[in-house]
C-alpha cells in the first residue's frame, strides 16, 4: 500500500491524537499516533505524543523512556526536552535534573509556546512538587512517644 498519498494528513493525525490524550481516550490516541509514524517514520511528533500520554497518566518512567530515546537521535528537540524535564521534575529522584531541563527550554528555545510551558512546568515544581507538607500531613516521620 502506497502511503505517499496520506501525507497531508499526518500533521491533522498527530492533532488529533494530541486530542484524544487529552480527552482521556488512549485507544485513540495510539491508533492515531501509530497511523501518523506510519504515514512518516522519521518524524518524531507521533513519538512525542506517545511520551505526553504516558506523561499524563503520570507514568513518568515509560514518558521519560520515549522523551530520551527522540532526544538521542534528535538532540535539538525541544518539545522533547521539555516534557523530559517536567516528566523528571515530577520524580523525587530526578526533581533536580528536571528543573535544569525545564530551565534550559526556558532560556534557550526558539519557540515561544516551549518557553511558557517550561515557565509553567517550573511554576508548578515550585508550588506544589517542593512545597513542604502541612502539619496534618506531617513530614513522615513518626512521633516518638
Amino acid at each position: 500500500m502506497d502511503l505517499k498519498k496520506y501525507k497531508d494528513h499526518f500533521i491533522v493525525m498527530v492533532e488529533a491524537g494530541f486530542i484524544a490524550v487529552n480527552q482521556a481516550d488512549e485507544d485513540s490516541a495510539m491508533k492515531l499516533f501509530k497511523a501518523a509514524m506510519l504515514i512518516d517514520p522519521k518524524n518524531h511528533l507521533p513519538k512525542v505524543g506517545m511520551g505526553y500520554m504516558h506523561l499524563c497518566k503520570l507514568e513518568l518512567k515509560q514518558a521519560c523512556k520515549i522523551f530520551n530515546e527522540i532526544l538521542a537521535e534528535d538532540p535539538n528537540n525541544e518539545m522533547a526536552k521539555t516534557f523530559l524535564g517536567i516528566s523528571m521534575s515530577l520524580n523525587p529522584q530526578e526533581a533536580s535534573q528536571g528543573e535544569k531541563l525545564l530551565e534550559e527550554s526556558k532560556e534557550k528555545s526558539h519557540d515561544p509556546s516551549i518557553k511558557t510551558l517550561a515557565t509553567s512546568a517550573i511554576e508548578f515544581v515550585e508550588k506544589f512538587v517542593k512545597k513542604n507538607p502541612t502539619p496534618t500531613q506531617g513530614d513522615g516521620k513518626k512521633e516518638k512517644r
